[in-house]
């Protein structure tokens, strides 16, 4: 293959996929590209919500990985989809995506394998791997985050300090919230109105504001939030802020309280140092409470990466393509 080191690879197109009854009458979309019998790899998209789209795939060498990918519950091609107000979330939690995830495994018959993701994807990850050692070969994060409590003040309040215009309009977007602790809580309670006006706009100041929080990083193209598909958009806000106003029902500092469950499993973290979304504390802390883990630290970098963070990736899926 004509590709230089660091260089993504070319664009590939999914040889299966399918729709896998996850129980609570949901959906999950999943597709599988690459090498059909090549090294597995698990694909876990951020938001949560978010989606998974293809430029994912191009991080994977598609002669030695069988990559998989998914939409985790009420979002992407998953169904029923949260942008209906009809939609019930009460069965999408962090405990039923990592059911999902193992269910979605034995499905398609795979004994290990590697887990790659950024942002909220890294949470789950965690989630998973912790709950699963055993199923994992590998792990690869950028912009970590693990969801605590501690980060969803930093993400929805204390970044105000650096951002106050956008955040006094952020907080002005739901007077009825009883202070800086009920935000989210009363972002989540708009989220589910049945008035489509409300929805809306409450959907409108979400994304405004998470735009701000990343608007010293240069990338071309469309705002990440603001930028989406109506439709999409409106299922992200939603199930973003159902989760972060139960803390992904995960117990403050779980995930990097029991990362001693991921000894033996080699993870490469990759993270900006100028992340103003999640700040480089949570990386450095799971760091040094997983024994098998390395943090690589990009200069320069926020919490959507760049052509380093890319790199760094890259580096650590080609080594560990033929790591058995």
């Amino acid at each position: 293959m004509d590709r230089q080191p660091g260089e993504k690879y070319p664009p590939i197109e999914p040889h299966d996929q399918g729709m896998l009854d996850v129980g609570d009458g949901n959906l999950v979309y999943w597709e599988v590209c690459g090498n059909p019998e090549g090294k597995p790899a698990l694909v876990v998209h951020g938001g949560p919500g978010s989606g998974c789209g293809t430029r994912p795939r191009q991080y994977f060498d598609p002669d030695l990985y069988r990559v998989v990918l998914f939409d985790q519950r009420n979002c992407g091609r998953s169904t029923p989809h949260a942008s209906d107000p009809s939609t019930d979330l009460r069965h999408n939690t962090t405990a039923h995506l990592v059911a999902d995830m193992e269910l979605l495994r034995e499905h398609l018959g795979i004994e290990t394998w590697l887990l790659y993701g950024g942002s909220w994807g890294s949470t789950l990850i965690l989630a998973y791997a912790e709950e699963h050692p055993e199923r994992v070969s590998e792990v690869v994060i950028s912009a970590v985050t693990t969801t605590r409590r501690s980060e969803i003040d930093w993400l929805y309040r204390g970044a105000g300090q650096i951002f106050p215009e956008a955040w006094d309009r952020f907080r002005a977007g739901v007077p009825e919230a009883g202070g800086p602790g009920d935000l989210v809580a009363a972002y989540a309670r708009r989220t589910e109105s049945p008035d489509p006006e409300v929805r809306a706009r409450a959907t409108a100041d979400w994304c405004a504001w998470e735009d701000a929080v990343l608007s010293m990083e240069a990338r071309p193209g469309p705002p990440p939030y603001s930028g989406r598909p109506g439709r999409d958009r409106l299922a992200l806000v939603r199930i973003c802020a159902h989760y972060f106003a139960h803390a992904a029902w995960l117990e403050e500092g779980q995930l990097i309280r029991d990362a001693g469950r991921l000894a033996g499993i080699p993870g490469v973290l990759v993270h900006g140092r100028f992340d103003l979304g999640g700040p480089l504390i949570t990386a450095w802390e799971l760091a040094r409470a997983w024994p098998d883990a390395e943090l690589t630290v990009i200069d320069g970098a926020g919490h959507l990466g760049g052509p380093a963070t890319s790199r760094a990736v890259l580096a650590a899926l080609d080594r560990f393509a033929r790591r058995v």
